[in-house]
């Protein structure tokens, strides 16, 4: 991954004024004190009304204000998680953003026929290995949901795929409390078994969603106290999705979300206090042409910066999406629905961004466009690193050298800097036409393909020692 210059100007982008993040707070205390969360789930209802919240006889809890401070005030600012090796990589605080896919997919679109199919269990290795080569991808997630295990499985057979194919952090997602346990006790095998290492080094992250409009399941509630007891990072992002799960205007969509991920929160401190915990629902809009929930549209460009705004209120990380389409192929339009939200994502410094690699609004997954956005995320990386200023760039005696000669070309300045002061592609194409036709004409999408079709014949992860691979294999099996 690009290294941010320190001593630079870094380009910056705010969404919300003081006043309107101040303004979106208040409206999202108004909901969870006021109008409250339906959460039918008794552990959770206890722990809400021990800790002095209003509980009334629909399962809905009106959380005090005082609560919501203590969470804020309790959870870390800063989320550290580590690779499968133990060694810290992801720094999830103010001013850094990491980058990978995301989960759940139905279909994904098949790099060597082309074809648009349903998700297999071999896909999810296959999705991690590629994740795992590419330098702007920081940790991984499952990208899809295969048909050919058992389906109450599903999350289990995913993370273990992981496990095998990658040594990146790993966002993952559960069933219940039982699949959080076994999922837990997959990741404590990659450790040897030792418990205090994987609490003090998690590399892995629960993604726990509530449901929009004000709703917490009890399995989402299950998750996230099993989660809690045993010290598992989490994200609690709802869909408050404008025009479906919330208003029809950002702020009310906003505010709902808001709401809803602080619900979270409040649960898992009252839980464990100090529980790492990544901020932020996911806002996107229902087109009210089609009813799709748009995955490239400018308003979740904006919500994602407008949350990154609250969470640095909130002194919290904050979790946003980026690198994803509503087109059906890779084409022009993915380009630029993806190339938007990575530089939104980027320039708003949101912390945890996924869905990299999503098309047809999150319903395929292509590994096509999970190489693409990295490219485009390095791009934006070379953006946001700014413009250094210093003698060495300046070249006043560089441009005192050559004020004769026709070209810089040949002094030694160029010689010496040409590789770090400019931004090389890898994908794109910079040649003449006739050199472009030499080699192929190949459009975008063909070197795309070309491009995943090394990776998966060359690269091959850093492997795990047989007997933690054993030992995950005995975990599934039981678990079956």
């Amino acid at each position: 991954m690009r290294q941010l210059l320190t001593n630079t100007h870094r380009p910056f982008m705010n969404i919300l004024s003081e006043e309107q993040v101040k303004s979106i707070h208040r409206a999202a205390l108004e909901i969870i004190t006021s109008i409250g969360i339906k959460i039918p789930d008794d552990e959770a209802l206890q722990i809400m009304r021990d800790a002095g919240g209003f509980v009334d006889k629909d399962q809905r809890v009106k959380v005090p204000e005082f609560l919501v401070a203590d969470a804020l005030n309790t959870a870390p600012s800063r989320v550290v998680l580590s690779n499968q090796k133990g060694e810290q990589c992801l720094f999830l605080e103010q001013g850094k953003t990491y980058f990978g896919p995301g989960s759940d997919t139905i279909y994904t679109h098949d790099p060597n026929t082309g074809e648009r199919r349903r998700v297999l269990i071999n896909d999810i290795g296959n999705f991690a290995k590629v994740c795992d080569a590419l330098p702007n991808i920081s940790y991984v997630m499952s990208m899809g949901n295969p048909e050919d295990v058992p389906r109450h499985l599903v999350y289990i057979y995913e993370f273990a795929q992981m496990i095998k194919n990658s040594n990146l952090p790993i966002i993952f997602c559960s069933r219940d409390s039982r699949d959080t346990e076994t999922i837990w006790e997959i990741a404590l095998a990659v450790y040897g078994g030792n418990e205090k290492q994987l609490e003090q080094n998690p590399f892995m992250l629960n993604y726990i969603e509530p449901v929009s409009p004000l709703k917490f399941p009890r399995t989402s509630a299950q998750k996230l106290i099993t989660s809690a007891r045993k010290n598992i990072p989490i994200a609690c992002p709802s869909g408050a999705n404008t025009g479906t799960g919330a208003p029809i205007t950002m702020a009310g969509a906003l505010a709902t979300g808001i709401a809803e991920s602080l619900f979270g929160l409040v649960l898992q401190q009252l839980v464990r206090k100090g529980a790492p915990f990544v901020f932020g629902p996911s806002v996107s809009v229902m087109d009210q042409r089609t009813t799709i929930v748009s995955y490239g549209c400018p308003e979740w460009a904006l919500t994602q910066g407008a949350l990154a705004d609250i969470g640095r209120f909130y002194d919290l990380p904050t979790w946003a999406y980026a690198g994803s389409t509503d087109a059906k192929r890779i084409d022009a339009q993915a380009g630029i629905e993806a190339t938007l939200s990575v530089f939104a994502a980027l320039a708003c410094r949101c912390s945890l961004v996924h869905d990299v690699g999503y098309i047809e609004y999150g319903t395929t997954s292509s590994l096509e466009q999970l190489v693409m956005t990295n490219e485009i995320i390095d791009m934006a990386r070379y953006f946001m690193d700014g413009i250094e200023v210093n003698d060495n760039t300046l070249a006043l005696d560089v441009i005192d050298r050559c004020r004769d000669s026709s070209s810089f070309l040949m002094d030694d300045h160029t010689l010496q800097n040409f590789k770090t002061a400019q931004w090389y592609p890898s994908l794109l194409d910079r040649q003449n036409y006739p050199a472009w036709e030499k080699a192929g004409g190949l459009t975008m999408e063909a070197r795309l393909r070309f491009e995943v079709k090394r990776i998966l014949d060359n690269y091959q992860p850093d492997s795990k020692p047989d007997h933690i691979i054993k030992r995950v294999d005995e975990i599934l099996q039981a678990a079956t």
